[in-house]
């Protein structure tokens, strides 16, 4: 087996991380013109946040 070949079946497998090597990741958001992570909302302007859909406009031919 070729290095690549190797490499590929490397990524292609599933990484499992324990408690202990996870970090938190902070998610940051555009509000009102200016960027604010979201651990800094109030109660209303999270649920506002997570209740959103994301969606891709399709293109143009």
């Amino acid at each position: 087996m070729n290095e690549a070949a190797q490499r590929e079946i490397m990524q292609q497998q599933e990484m499992v991380l324990s408690d202990e090597e996870r970090q938190p990741c902070e998610v940051w958001t555009r509000v009102m013109g200016y960027h604010r992570p979201v651990t800094s909302f109030n109660i209303g302007k999270k649920g506002e946040h997570y209740e959103r859909q994301f969606f891709r406009e399709a293109r143009v031919a």
